[in-house]
């Protein structure tokens, strides 16, 4: 027996669930990617700083350089130059720590935004579509056996609403004992469509007497 995907109530839900998970998902990074950006504009005044400081000790370093040419008192007029330079570098320092702050600080907000909307997914949706698949995939095997479709006919009669085990027949399960072929094709089938699997053509339910 050739089963086929459910375009019927069943596959309709998995496939709506599919989409909103990927849309969630998708979501979800873009959300904290946009976090991660706003929080690395927080930088900005890092490297201001650290361009500011590094060019300021770069030039008092550079005049410092001139002024010790001087004969005689060049070394002493260098020294005030030597401090501002390293005064000039400290702040390139402090720029260059806020940065990595601002980095580190965007990181963990981006992982933490991240940890809740992919832990629902992780968590709950994917272990029960995993299950489903699991369920689908052993039903399809037995839909394809030759003894498969008692099997599956008997876990209708044990899972299935009433009110759809009597629309097949108000003695279906008389008619399932005895084995009779039209019953357990038409609860083999309802046990496929509610797993959003069909087989290749409908069973449909015995005539009622």
């Amino acid at each position: 027996m050739k089963i086929y995907a459910d375009r019927f109530p069943t596959a309709a839900r998995q496939f709506l669930t599919d989409l909103l998970v990927v849309a969630w998902v998708y979501a979800s990074v873009r959300g904290a990617l946009w976090l991660h950006d706003l929080v690395q504009k927080l930088a900005v005044p890092g490297q201001k700083l650290e361009g500011a400081g590094s060019g300021l000790a770069d030039n008092l370093a550079e005049a410092g350089g001139k002024v010790g040419r001087v004969p005689l008192v060049g070394d002493e007029l260098t020294a005030p130059f030597e401090r501002a330079a390293g005064a000039a570098r400290s702040l390139a320092d402090a720029g260059r720590d806020q940065q990595e702050l601002v980095d580190q600080l965007a990181l963990a907000l981006t992982v933490a935004v991240l940890v809740f909307p992919l832990g629902l997914v992780l968590l709950g949706w994917l272990p029960l579509r995993v299950r489903w698949m699991r369920r689908a995939g052993a039903a399809a095997r037995l839909a394809a056996a030759p003894a498969g479709r008692d099997l599956l006919a008997l876990r209708a009669l044990a899972t299935q609403p009433l009110g759809r085990l009597t629309r097949i027949a108000p003695d279906v399960a008389e008619g399932w004992r005895r084995g009779d072929d039209d019953t357990v094709e038409a609860l083999a089938a309802l046990e496929l469509r509610q797993l959003g699997l069909r087989p290749a053509a409908d069973a449909r339910p015995p005539a009622r007497r």
